[in-house]
Parts: structure tokens; C-alpha cells; sequence
């Protein structure tokens, strides 16, 4: 009975069959993971991020398709794949450094130049070889990714060739095995992308994910090597590739993060990833008698600068809190920097409830990070008060889309709402920006309170500005929009509502002065940041509410700041889409 059972594994044919199926899993779990590796970095220094993850899943698609077709040219199946797995291993293991030193060279170059000739650092270096230099780089992610899909793209064919070789006939059902072990693969490296590339440096994902490329070269090498070719230089590229990888696992997350800080100006302190975003804090001297600038970058956008932030939060917390009959209860959605959390506790609330997705940010900001020096953990700790610190503050770690529900369904109300997120640069973020979202937070806001949102700049993306006025009235709030000049940012806007009464602004002129004290700000200054210029809101009407999810907000945003370069013409008042 045993004997009868154990039979058909003892098989040679049944173990090649094991074998080469196991192999094309993992080759498939690797050619996903790829994808999104790239991806996923492509994203972080071109920006855009939406159409470049997109277009690089399009273009890795097209090329796999291309290598399963020229496939047919490779003579020998069990040579051609040995040298494929080396081969897709070093190019996979090397993209993120190669992408990294490229990009790096170009931000570079116009700065050496400037020192080469003596030219003025106002006069930009923006034509010529620095241009051609700054679209190869921008290009060279997607020929990364349209190589190497060519390569993984030749796998399948070539392991049903060798799979057919060693049945010595035709397999009425080869193609459709091998699919099927690279559809369940794919999907297994894609569960492996959430759950653990994305919670490790991008470096380390990338020479982990070649590791296993090499391995199954390895075995490949081991078990079929009588039918290959060249088998001792193929050996010796399986050796270089694997002591390749390991110096790139001790040595390449510094390497990498010494080229990403080639793109900023000034000296890089700290650098994170977290599962979501990447946090890079710089440093600059600016004078003998002058205190240290700290920048907080996100994603390499900056998020807010020591010198001016108080401005920015000032104009962001006050004049809600002003509004507002009372400041007993704050929710606070984003902010995970903590700095406008500062600002709301200056003003004695019972407590205040913060929601943000990123716990790593949070972590950083609350002193409470592993592996961040002292002096950096000190400096931002110094920077927000240590508000996360205070016992009226809970910090909820969450999608605040999801968590808003929750506050509903439990009944909570707050006296003053205060949104503090990112540009909506991402369209995930616009959902956040929608109508349905703020009639969400409507339902949390007392009836004669006020809610305060970041909004974009309102001249370098007016129309992304004055969708989100639209569309929070559009929610039933009266709404109002103010702006001021953050220096970092340039002109900077927020919109605040009220569900009912007078509006803000006719609350906060009741006021002769603020009842707590701000050195940067005054009644009169709020006041005075709700005037724009008499045409600033011609062609409103042609401005679309961000519906959920309809990405406008998103739209307008990329269309402000990626098409046409930030740029604000004055005498335009043409709105139409």
C-alpha cells in the first residue's frame, strides 16, 4: 500500500515536472515582486506618482510580451535560462542603485557646472546636455523595466520547452501547467510585496528578491546541468552574481541613501521609509548667529521648514479655533509631524483626537523611532513640544477615510476640525478631498463649530484651491478661503466652514485680539487673508466638486503643478477644463 502511494513520486518524470513547476512559482513571485519594485521607485523620484507606477506596469507587460515571443530564438532551452536567471538577478539587484546614481548625476550636474565655469547660481542650467542628461534619467526606469520584462518574459516559454525536452513528446497540456504555477506564483508575490517588501528598505527588497533568482539558478545548474552549455562560466556568473548580492545587502542601503541625498541641497540628517512614504530630514547653517534650518521632507517633497512652519500652522489652527464657539474637543486628521497639534493645545482643549496612516511618522515625531540618533530624535521633539507627549492627546493609527466611520458610528463630536494632509498629489489622497468625506466630517463637527483644511497653494494650483472651496460647500458647510505667503511654499491657501451661522470670517471680527498669544499672528492678519484679488474667482463655475471618487481635485493639482510648471498668469481667468 505505502509502496503503491510513494510510486508515483519516485518517478523521474513526476520529479522533473515538481521541480520545474516549483521553479517557475518562484520565478513568477520574483517577476511580480520586480514590477512593483520598480514601480514603486519610479514613483519616488520622478513623481507622478499615479501614471508612472502605470506606465511602467504597461511597459513591463509589453516587454514580457516581447521576450515570450523572441524566445523562440534561443537555440538551446536549459542553456538560455541558466544564463537568463544570472542575468535577471544582477540587472534585478542592481536597478534601485543604477535608477538612484543616474537621477543622482543629473540633479548633480547643473550645480557643477555652475562651480566649473564660475556661473551665477540665479542663472539656471536648465537646456542643452543637462536636459537631454535629465530626460535620460527620467527614462532610464522604464529601459530597466523594459529589459528585465523582456527577460521574464522568456522564462515561461523556455521552461515549457525544457519540461517537453525532458517528456521527450508533445504535452498536450504543457503550456497551461507552467501558467498555471506562474498565475499562482504572480499572486503570491504580490501577497509578498504588502506584507513584507514594502516593510523593508527598498535595496534590501530588491537584492532579496535577485537572491532568490540566483538560488533557483543554482538548482537549476545542479539538476540539469548535463544539458547545459557553457556550464563552468555559467557556474562562476552564479558565484560573482551571489557575492555581488551580498555586498549589496551589507553596503547598498548606504550607497543608495548617499545618492538620494545628492538631491537636496542641504545636508541630509536622517532618512526612513516607511511602509508609506519616505521621510528625509535635512539641516543647514545658514549664519555665525543664526539658528539651524531643519526641512522635513516627504516622498522628496517638502513637508515644512523650521524656519517658517509656525506661519504655515498659525494660519492652519487659529483661525478655526477662533471660529469656533468653543475648544473642547480638537480632531485633528493628518498632521503626523505634530506641529499643529502644538498649536491646539496652546489653546487648553479637553482633548484632541489625531488620526494619521503612518505610525513610523508618528513613532519619529513622538521620540519613540528605533535607530534614530539623539540629537535628530531631540530636534523634532523640540520642534512640536512633544506633543504627542500630552495626556489629553489619542492618536488613532489609521486610514482616517475608514476611521471617520467609526467615530460616527461610536458618536463622537469635536468643537473645531482641523485637516492637515499632503498636497492631493496622489489619488488616493483625493478621496480625502471629496464631498462625501467632508459631509462625513460634518456629522463629527458641532453645530456651531468650524473646520479648517489645507489646501494647496492658491496660485500655483488655483484650480485644485478652489475645487476644494467648491467642494466643501458642496458637503453643506458656508465656506470661506484665506491664504498667506509661508516663504518655503510661497503663497499658501486653506479653506474653513461652518455648518451654520455667521461664517468665519464675521466670527473672528468679533474679536478685538486672539485670546491666545501667537507672535507671528493677529485678528487683523486672519482677517486680511480672506481678501483676494476682485477677478481671483471669475470662471468658478467651470470648476468641478471633487465627487468621491471623481480624482477632479487630483486632477487639477497634477494639471497646476506638473503641466503647466506652477505657473500663475494674472490676466488669466479662463477656468474652463
Amino acid at each position: 500500500m505505502i509502496k503503491s502511494l510513494l510510486t508515483p513520486w519516485r518517478d523521474p518524470l513526476r520529479i522533473h515536472d515538481l521541480t520545474l513547476l516549483a521553479m517557475m512559482f518562484v520565478l513568477a513571485a520574483c517577476g511580480l515582486i520586480y514590477e512593483y519594485l520598480l514601480s514603486h521607485y519610479a514613483a519616488r523620484i520622478i513623481g507622478a506618482t499615479e501614471s508612472t507606477i502605470y506606465a511602467m506596469i504597461g511597459v513591463m507587460i509589453v516587454s514580457m510580451g516581447i521576450g515570450a515571443f523572441y524566445a523562440k530564438y534561443i537555440k538551446c532551452p536549459f542553456t538560455g535560462l541558466a544564463w537568463l536567471e544570472v542575468s535577471v538577478g544582477l540587472l534585478g539587484g542592481l536597478a534601485v542603485l543604477v535608477m538612484a546614481v543616474i537621477f543622482s548625476a543629473a540633479y548633480v550636474l547643473p550645480q557643477e557646472l555652475h562651480q566649473l565655469y564660475g556661473i551665477d547660481p540665479s542663472i539656471a542650467i536648465e537646456g542643452g546636455m543637462v536636459a537631454a542628461f535629465r530626460n535620460l534619467a527620467d527614462a532610464m526606469p522604464f529601459v530597466i523595466g523594459f529589459v528585465l520584462g523582456v527577460m521574464i518574459g522568456m522564462e515561461i516559454p523556455l521552461v515549457a520547452r525544457i519540461r517537453q525536452t525532458l517528456h521527450d513528446k508533445h504535452l498536450q497540456h504543457n503550456i497551461g501547467t507552467i501558467y498555471g504555477a506562474d498565475y499562482i506564483g504572480a499572486g503570491c508575490g504580490a501577497a509578498l510585496w504588502v506584507l513584507v517588501c514594502l516593510h523593508l528598505p527598498i535595496m534590501l527588497a530588491a537584492v532579496l528578491t535577485a537572491s532568490f533568482n540566483i538560488l533557483v539558478g543554482v538548482l537549476f545548474l545542479w539538476r540539469y546541468g548535463q544539458y547545459v552549455r557553457t556550464l563552468r562560466s555559467l557556474w562562476l556568473a552564479h558565484v560573482f552574481v551571489g557575492c555581488l548580492l551580498l555586498l549589496l545587502a551589507v553596503c547598498g542601503g548606504g550607497w543608495l541613501s548617499g545618492m538620494n541625498s545628492m538631491l537636496y541641497q542641504d545636508k541630509v540628517e536622517y532618512q526612513h521609509q516607511t511602509p508609506y512614504q519616505n521621510l528625509t530630514l535635512t539641516s543647514r547653517q545658514t549664519g555665525p548667529n543664526l539658528p539651524k534650518v531643519s526641512s522635513l521632507y516627504i516622498n522628496g517633497r517638502l513637508q515644512f521648514s523650521s524656519s517658517d512652519e509656525v506661519i504655515y500652522h498659525s494660519f492652519l489652527t487659529y483661525p478655526a479655533l477662533l471660529a469656533s464657539a468653543r475648544q473642547e474637543r480638537v480632531l485633528v486628521i493628518g498632521g503626523g509631524d505634530g506641529l499643529a497639534l502644538r498649536d491646539i493645545l496652546r489653546w487648553q482643549p479637553n482633548s484632541v483626537t489625531l488620526i494619521d496612516l503612518d505610525e513610523g511618522m508618528i513613532d519619529l515625531f513622538k521620540g519613540e523611532a528605533e535607530g534614530v540618533p539623539a540629537a535628530v530624535s531631540e530636534l523634532l521633539l523640540s520642534l512640536n513640544q512633544r506633543a504627542f507627549l500630552d495626556s489629553r492627546v489619542s492618536v488613532i493609527i489609521g486610514d482616517a477615510f475608514l476611521e471617520v466611520e467609526e467615530l460616527i458610528r461610536t458618536g463622537e463630536m469635536f468643537d473645531t476640525i482641523v485637516v492637515d494632509l499632503p498636497d492631493p498629489n496622489h489619488p488616493d489622497l483625493s478621496r480625502l478631498y471629496s464631498d462625501y468625506f467632508y459631509a462625513k466630517l460634518a456629522e463629527l463637527l458641532a453645530g456651531d463649530g468650524a473646520i479648517a483644511i489645507q489646501s494647496t497653494s492658491p496660485y500655483h494650483a488655483k484650480k485644485a484651491f478652489m475645487s476644494i472651496g467648491k467642494t466643501l460647500v458642496a458637503a453643506g458647510f458656508t465656506t470661506e478661503q484665506y491664504h498667506a505667503n509661508v516663504p518655503t511654499f510661497g503663497e499658501w491657501g486653506w479653506t474653513i466652514g461652518v455648518k451654520q451661522g455667521l461664517p468665519a470670517s464675521s466670527r473672528i471680527a468679533a474679536f478685538e485680539a486672539l485670546p491666545v498669544d501667537n507672535s507671528w499672528l493677529s485678528v487683523q492678519q486672519i482677517l486680511a487673508a480672506f481678501v483676494f484679488s476682485p477677478s481671483y474667482y471669475n470662471g468658478l463655475d467651470n470648476i468641478d466638486v471633487n465627487e468621491l471618487g471623481s480624482r477632479a481635485v487630483y486632477r487639477y493639482h497634477h494639471l497646476g503643478w506638473r503641466n503647466d510648471g506652477g505657473i500663475f498668469f494674472a490676466n488669466n481667468v479662463d477656468l474652463k477644463n
